[in-house]
C-alpha cells in the first residue's frame, strides 16, 4: 500500500468518482464481455486512464480502479496466464495513480469486487453463492494480496451482497493489515441477501483496518437510512456512492434518474465522509456533487452566505 495509515479526516468530506464503466461506454467502449471494464486493461488501458482523469477534473478526489470484475479465473478464461493477470491487476492501480498526476489530495482505491461480479451473471445482487466464509476467503485471497501490494492508498471492498462475503473480506484485510472501506449493495435496510444492515455493518465494527463502511450500487433513496445505521453500529466514517436511481433490465436502463447533489448535505450530516456515485453517475454529476459540498461548507463557515442573492 502507498499509505498504510489511510484515514478519513474527521472534518473533511472526500469526493469519490462515479461509474467508470458507464463513462467508458459513453465514450464508445464495448464492455459486452465477462471481464466488463477489466477488458480494457488488456485492450485499451489508455481509455481507463482518460476516464479517471475526467472524474478528477470534475472534482473527484478518489479514483476507484478498473479491477472490480477482474479475476484470475476470468483472465484465465481469456488465455491470460497467472503472471500476466497479476500484471493487469497492478496496471489497474498504476492507471489510476497516473491520472492523479502531481495534484495534492488525490487517492487511489483498488476495487475488490464480490465473487458474484467475477461470475458475470448478476449474482452479486443476490449473494448466497453456496460458499462458506472459508471458501470465499480462499477465492478472494490471491487477488486481494496483489491489489494490496500494487500501490493503492486503500482497498475498496465494494458491492458486497451479504455479510458472509464481508466477513471473508474483512478477515483478509486484517491478515494483510491494509486499510480498506467496506460497502454493501443493499435493498432498503437489508443486504441483497436479506440480512439486516445492523448485522452486516457489525462485521466491521472494531476492525482498525476498515477505514469506512457504507453502501454503493443502490438506489439513492436507500442511502440516508443506511448511513445512519452504519454510523450508529460502527462509529466509523461512512462511504456512500449510489447508482443514478435508474433500474436495469435485459433491455437496458429504464426509469428516471433520482441521483441529486442536493441529497449530499443530508448524507454528510448523517455521517458520510466519502461520497460519490456508481452506475450511471457521470463526471457532470460528480461536478455537481462537489459544488454542493462546497456550498455546504461555505454556509457552515458563514451562515449569512446562504441568504445572499
Amino acid at each position: 500500500m502507498a499509505n498504510v495509515g489511510f484515514a478519513v479526516p474527521d472534518d473533511t468530506v472526500l469526493v469519490a468518482d462515479g461509474g467508470l464503466a458507464t463513462e467508458l461506454e459513453a465514450r464508445g467502449a464495448d464492455l459486452s464481455d465477462p471481464l466488463w471494464s477489466a477488458r480494457l486493461l488488456v485492450e485499451h488501458p489508455e481509455e481507463i486512464a482518460a476516464v479517471h482523469a475526467a472524474f478528477f477534473a470534475a472534482g473527484a478526489q478518489i479514483a476507484t480502479t478498473a479491477s472490480y470484475q477482474a479475476s484470475f479465473d476470468g483472465f484465465a478464461a481469456r488465455g491470460i496466464d497467472r503472471r500476466a493477470a497479476d500484471g493487469l491487476l497492478r496496471r489497474s492501480v498504476s492507471l489510476a495513480r497516473q491520472a492523479c498526476g502531481d495534484a495534492p489530495s488525490r487517492w487511489v482505491a483498488a476495487s475488490v469486487g464480490p465473487y458474484g461480479a467475477a461470475r458475470a451473471d448478476g449474482s452479486e445482487y443476490v449473494g448466497r453463492y453456496g460458499l462458506s466464509i472459508a471458501q470465499l476467503s480462499s477465492w478472494h485471497r490471491p487477488r486481494l494480496e496483489v491489489l494490496a501490494g500494487a500501490g493503492a492508498d486503500l482497498l475498496a471492498l465494494e458491492t458486497v451482497p451479504d455479510l458472509d462475503e464481508a466477513a471473508a473480506l474483512v478477515g483478509l484485510v486484517q491478515e494483510a493489515n491494509v486499510p480498506a472501506w467496506l460497502s454493501y449493495t443493499i435493498d432498503g435496510t437489508a443486504t441483497r441477501a436479506g440480512q439486516p444492515l445492523a448485522e452486516a455493518f457489525a462485521v466491521a465494527a472494531g476492525v482498525p483496518q476498515i477505514a469506512a463502511v457504507g453502501v454503493n450500487c443502490c438506489a439513492p433513496d436507500d442511502v440516508l437510512p443506511a448511513i445512519e445505521i452504519a454510523a450508529e453500529v460502527t462509529g466509523k466514517p461512512v462511504v456512500a456512492y449510489p447508482n443514478s436511481g435508474e433500474s436495469w433490465s435485459a433491455g437496458g436502463w429504464a426509469g428516471p434518474a433520482r441521483f441529486s447533489p442536493e441529497l449530499v448535505p443530508r448524507w454528510v450530516a448523517a455521517g458520510a465522509r466519502i461520497v460519490g456515485g456508481c452506475c450511471r453517475v457521470r463526471p457532470a454529476d460528480i461536478a455537481a456533487m462537489a459544488a454542493a459540498l462546497r456550498r455546504t461548507c461555505t454556509q457552515r463557515e458563514n451562515p449569512a452566505a446562504g441568504n445572499s442573492r
